[in-house]
């Protein structure tokens, strides 16, 4: 998977992209990342400006993020695609979008290409949302900028990716079966007076497993009842 990333501050992915699954999946070639400067596609360095009809803030300026876009790739004529999936797919990331959430996730495993652009300040220029195919957003609650959201969402990505970590352990995660997942125990088996449970002793695996369906159920009933509907 090819993923572009179109932001004001590059330098803040250095530290999250050159460090565990990822830095692991890059080496690997499951995914190639590209950050793209939109400086450097503004006239005098100029990215923003005041938004017309007044008030607070500025907004991300429409030529040089259009450009910045433009040149991954996305915005090309007379380009046949077998099909949509091959096609870059453009996402902003925004508190406006849809609340990323597994099913997302799982669709945007189906593209070869993302493209993501971090918003900052008041936002982009609405215009460009004519390039963009989806606005996703992490919660309701706005950051200074979209790029640790950006960076949520690859890491959500990529860890799903064939080749990056066992498919056993995502089949396991939270959310994949539309609950939460069961508790997890370690060596040693008494911790200050806390036991792991016995039945993970028992070497009985249908029972085990059983035992994990179970608290699975518990947990989400408790914590998330939202997911059982």
């Amino acid at each position: 998977m090819k993923i572009d990333i179109i932001t004001l501050f590059p330098t803040m992915f250095n530290g999250p992209l050159t460090e565990s699954l990822l830095n692991k999946a890059s080496k690997k070639k499951i995914i190639t990342i590209n950050l793209i400067d939109i400086r450097l596609f503004a006239k005098n360095n100029k990215v923003d400006d005041r938004p017309f009809g007044g008030g607070s803030g500025m907004v991300i300026k429409p030529e040089p993020l259009y450009d910045a876009i433009k040149s991954t790739g996305v915005i090309r004529k007379n380009i046949y695609y077998k099909n949509n999936y091959n096609k870059p797919y453009v996402i902003y990331m925004s508190p406006q979008g849809n609340v990323l959430n597994n099913q997302i996730i799982c669709n945007l495993l189906k593209f070869k290409h993302l493209v993501i652009i971090c918003g900052h300040y008041e936002g982009i220029d609405e215009r460009i949302l004519n390039y963009v195919d989806k606005e996703i957003s992490i919660g309701d609650y706005v950051l200074t900028g979209g790029e640790i959201p950006a960076m949520v969402l690859i890491d959500s990505v990529v860890r799903m990716l064939p080749g990056v970590i066992n498919p056993e352990s995502v089949r396991n995660d939270s959310f994949y079966n539309k609950s939460l997942d069961f508790p997890h125990y370690t060596r040693p088996y008494m911790f200050k007076s806390h036991k792991v449970p016995k039945v993970l002793l028992s070497g009985n695996h249908k029972k085990i497993q059983q035992w994990r369906l179970n608290q699975a159920y518990i947990r989400t009933k408790k914590r998330r009842p939202d997911l059982l509907k």
